[in-house]
């Protein structure tokens, strides 16, 4: 059998091996890479630093024009706070006149009051031999006399302390007037600032932008002054209420206390309606609570006992599969792992049943117990709807204090009955009409 063989020729130049090769490939990359990571850091630091110095510049501008706007929010605030207070000061002016021209009045008639009594009395010591006593009436009448003199007196001091307060007024209220009209002119300065933009024709530079002007305030002291105004406005505005309700307590005592007793009596009996209906609203959302519970315990009673039966027949099976493969002959009834995982199977399901029997148990412990406080709340509502009613007719008896001539107006028949039906919350067991 002939062999044949192949003539092979290498040219005479230095051979590369294999390991060479490969370094070279690999330093070509790198440098490539190298280079390539150098362009990429150069191109994104400069998109960077054109993107930072953009949103620098536009996050500038967007902060100084909301610091405008919350400047000017600010001014309008306040000077919706000091005009609502400047609105006050005229109000109370005008009451405060009003007040006085009816003192006034007052005052002066009370000279024929006066005139009478002093009649009366000379009248009555114009008796004769033993009824000439100090009875109570003529207790009362040098009393009354003496209650009216003392008016008199107060009500004159009353006059004079409201023109004096009318005058301090007057000044606060210009005051006022002015800082509003400076407030105004400052959002229109800084609206038409906000205005403003870089593409505006009227911007230049400018010569020292950043001095501070002539004649101007820190914040604090501007916040300080506006708020010392506000409180001088309030502290005025607090002494006019009260001048004017000493003038008020004056000519309107006897009646006022009459039916402030008779308010605040309605109003702790209505008190008492509101907080026993409140404690009845919130038993029955106790007792609906409740009743949902119970529902969920009973269903929850329930799961457990089915999931104790698939136990059990769980159990049976483990038991049932020991038993019968004790039943193996010869060597072939040893101890494998299939036996030690029966046992390990039934001493788990054993102790699954302990803890489902526990747990239904404790679930039925549970039911009773919210069953009997069921029991308890209903008990306690029967005994709060019957004290709601007890009050509620309570407060319909007192309708007989409501008549007279210091009474309060009494309600129409049907408001009463609507309102009684709201108390009640009959509404859902009336008929529709």
């Amino acid at each position: 059998m002939a062999f044949h063989s192949v003539v092979t020729m290498e040219k005479p130049l230095q051979h590369l091996s294999l390991a060479d090769w490969h370094g070279r490939v690999n330093q070509l990359r790198n440098v490539a890479d190298a280079r390539r990571s150098d362009g990429f850091t150069l191109r994104h630091s400069a998109r960077t630093l054109r993107n930072e110095t953009r949103i620098e510049g536009d996050w500038a501008n967007y902060e100084t024009n909301e610091a405008l706007t919350d400047r000017i929010s600010e001014l309008n605030r306040w000077r919706d706070i000091i005009g609502k207070t400047f609105d006050r000061i005229q109000r109370e002016i005008y009451l405060l006149q009003e007040e006085k021209n009816a003192t006034e009045r007052e005052l002066e008639a009370l000279a024929g009051p006066i005139s009478v009594i002093s009649e009366v009395l000379t009248m009555r010591d114009g008796r004769l031999g033993s009824e000439m006593t100090y009875d109570d009436a003529d207790t009362e009448i040098k009393n009354e006399l003496a209650v009216l003199e003392n008016n008199q007196r107060l009500l004159a001091d009353r006059c004079q302390k409201a023109w004096e307060k009318l005058a301090r007024l007057e000044e606060v209220r210009f005051k006022i007037g002015l800082e509003i009209e400076n407030k105004l002119e400052a959002v229109h300065l800084d609206e038409s600032q906000l205005v403003l933009d870089k593409f505006s024709a009227n911007i230049t530079f400018k010569t020292d932008p950043t001095r501070n002007p002539k004649n101007s305030c820190s914040y604090q002291a501007w916040l300080e002054h506006v708020k010392n105004m506000k409180q001088l406005a309030e502290n005025e505005l607090a002494d006019t209420y009260a001048i004017r309700e000493a003038l008020f307590v004056c000519r309107e005592k006897a009646r006022n206390m009459l039916h402030s007793q008779m308010e605040r009596s309605e109003h702790t009996i209505r008190k008492r309606i509101f907080e026993t209906q409140r404690a009845r609203n919130e038993l029955e959302w106790q007792k609906l609570k409740m009743s949902e519970e119970m529902e969920l315990a009973i269903c929850e009673i329930k799961t457990l006992e089915e999931a104790l039966r698939g136990k059990t027949d769980a159990l049976k099976l483990a038991e049932t599969r020991l038993e019968n493969r004790a039943q193996r002959s010869g060597m072939e009834l040893c101890m494998d792992q299939a036996h030690d995982m029966l046992c390990l199977e039934v001493e788990k399901l054993r102790e699954i049943r302990r803890r489902l029997v526990e747990k239904i148990d404790q679930a039925k412990a549970n039911y009773n117990l919210l069953e009997e406080h069921a029991q308890k709340i209903d008990v306690d509502l029967e005994n709060k709807q019957h004290s709601l009613m007890t009050d509620i007719r309570a407060l319909d008896l007192r309708q007989r204090l409501k008549g007279g001539e210091f009474g309060l107006k009494i309600k129409n028949p049907s408001e009463q009955t609507d309102r009684n039906i709201v108390l009640t919350r009959m509404e859902d067991e009336l008929p529709r009409t």
